[in-house]
């Protein structure tokens, strides 16, 4: 009987310290620039796996969408940290949210222009009088950056190209209404391939091989938050979980799209698309989460000779845009 009364109080005891335990991991909310897909397969790994948890942190990931932007979420306080592009993170801090890139785990640029075989395309020399296809809200400066660079008017005519205006898929492309379009490396590629496209038609024009590569997938908070020590430890925590996730992902590719499609709250995705999917995005992650000086400016110089006929992305020269404080910590 004394036994049996030891044991209920020692389960007492260890119930009751839940509660305890849990409280001790710090909540971070993370917004996602997109919906849960491959792309974002390091930070669902660390979650899954418990790397977040390792690290005394409650992480609570959010998935984005078409109608949600990580820059008005987190200057809305909904989140302590997003991920998202360069341009849309400076073109925010230049219209008054003063976000700062603390990390750059996608160190590689995905963004690409990809034209047919049918358009006679084979470099830039044969862009006059073609018709493009490009991706706004905020994913058209690269585009209007190199064509300034070309000296290509965007207006149309023999001497220039005309562009088409094109959703987030591939059916110009396949309806031949544009001679070339915009696509991720990771996502709508792939979906030219799975429509019969065979790769070795297509010409591939990589921005960055282009000179004007912008950063894409950073990691992004609100500049106030970093006066705070404990908060920036958090950050440090958060950033090394989730860099360790991104290596488990690139070395176990099937399992992590494995995760990817336990998260898919569209139950769209596929596991095929998203093993391509994660192998690709995981080898766009740097050796190093910290921020490359070089593409940093490269991305600052392609952002302000991006001559957008909707808004430019900034028009001066960022300061206190980004940070080394959480990098310089990391093991």
């Amino acid at each position: 009987m004394k036994k049996l009364i030891m044991g209920a109080l020692a389960s007492s005891v260890a119930l009751a310290a839940l509660p305890a335990m849990a409280q001790d991991l710090d909540p971070i909310t993370f917004q996602l620039k997109w919906v849960n897909q491959g792309q974002f397969a390091g930070y669902l790994v660390a979650k899954d796996l418990g790397y977040y948890e390792e690290e005394g942190l409650d992480v609570t990931i959010n998935p984005g969408g078409p109608d949600i932007a990580p820059e008005q979420v987190i200057a809305g306080g909904g989140a302590d940290v997003i991920t998202t592009w360069m341009a849309a993170g400076l073109a925010a801090r230049e219209r008054g949210v003063p976000l700062v890139n603390i990390a750059q785990p996608f160190a590689r640029q995905a963004l690409q222009l990809v034209c047919s075989e049918e358009s006679g395309v084979q470099s830039t020399d044969d862009f006059p009088g073609k018709t493009l296809g490009v991706w706004f809200f905020g994913n058209e400066y690269p585009f209007y950056a190199w064509m300034a660079k070309l000296g290509l008017s965007t207006e149309g005519g023999d001497g220039g190209v005309e562009v088409l205006r094109q959703a987030f898929n591939v059916d110009p492309l396949l309806q031949n209404q544009a001679d070339c379009i915009s696509t991720m490396q990771y996502n709508e590629f792939k979906q030219l391939l799975d429509a019969g496209v065979p790769e070795d038609g297509l010409k591939v024009f990589n921005y960055a091989d282009e000179g004007v590569g912008m950063l894409e997938d950073g990691l992004y908070v609100m500049q106030d938050r970093l006066d705070d020590p404990e908060f920036v430890d958090q950050m440090v925590r958060f950033v090394r979980a989730s860099m360790r996730g991104w290596e488990y992902a690139r070395d176990n590719v099937d399992e992590a799209a494995g995760i990817v499609l336990e998260n898919d709250l569209s139950g769209a995705l596929t596991e095929d698309g998203q093993v391509w999917q994660v192998e690709v995005a995981a080898g766009l992650v740097g050796d190093t989460a910290a921020l490359d000086p070089a593409s940093y400016e490269q991305t600052v110089q392609t952002l302000l000779s991006a001559v957008s006929p909707d808004n430019p992305a900034i028009t001066e020269e960022p300061e206190g845009a980004t940070t080394t404080v959480v990098t310089d910590q990391l093991d």
